[in-house]
């Protein structure tokens, strides 16, 4: 994350990263180097202290997945997000000698992982990813609608809790770009339909006009 180095690109606060997680939970968590290097993508969920920090992520692994046993091993690991990115093209410009670029918001974070296969702590977690998900829906399903396959599928899982101990987050949104030349890319966006990446930059560029 070259451009994390880049303060004009750094999340304004906190709140910046954590808005990103819940909105993009869907991340690849990373266990690197060694015969048993591991890779999964997964859901993972944004805990937060009481001043309402971000503290750790929580998720779950079938136990079957060799990641597991890489975690119990090694718990230090990777969480890697990627929210809303686009392509950003010179055509939408007035001045087309400008070079094409791509704009996006993505945090990494570096966790000590723990694992539990306590029956509270994978009922809690599944039961809290299942709430969060179908928020907001339409005849919301509920994890007790399971009924007895609910005590098979938690026989399977591993919950996880990953402190953090390091994040970098980059939040590349037009922040050098010329006024003029903002709102063209801005427009040329919205006309392609990313949507969720102009409404980022939007909420960006209002401290830059303020």
């Amino acid at each position: 994350m070259g451009h994390a180095r880049d303060s004009r690109y750094a999340p304004r606060d906190d709140g910046d990263v954590l808005r990103l997680v819940r909105a993009q939970p869907f991340a690849w968590l990373v266990s690197p180097d060694g015969d048993d290097a591991a890779f999964t993508p997964l859901p993972l969920r944004a805990e937060c202290d009481a001043d309402g920090r971000l503290v750790a992520l929580r998720g779950h692994l079938a136990r079957r997945n060799p990641h597991v046993a890489r975690l119990r091993r090694d718990p230090l690991a990777h969480a890697l997000f990627i929210g809303p990115h686009a392509y950003v093209s010179p055509s939408w410009l007035d001045d087309r000698t400008q070079a094409p670029s791509w704009n996006y918001a993505a945090a990494a974070f570096e966790l000590q992982v723990e694992c539990s296969e306590a029956e509270a702590d994978i009922a809690d977690e599944l039961d809290a990813l299942v709430t969060a998900m179908e928020a907001g829906r339409p005849d919301a399903w509920a994890l007790p609608e399971m009924g007895e396959r609910y005590a098979r599928l938690a026989r399977g899982v591993t919950a996880l809790r990953g402190r953090i101990t390091r994040t970098r987050a980059t939040f590349k949104l037009g922040q050098d770009e010329a006024p003029h030349d903002f709102a063209q890319l801005l427009a040329g966006l919205v006309r392609g339909g990313e949507h969720d990446l102009a409404e980022w930059m939007r909420d960006f560029a209002t401290e830059r006009d303020a």
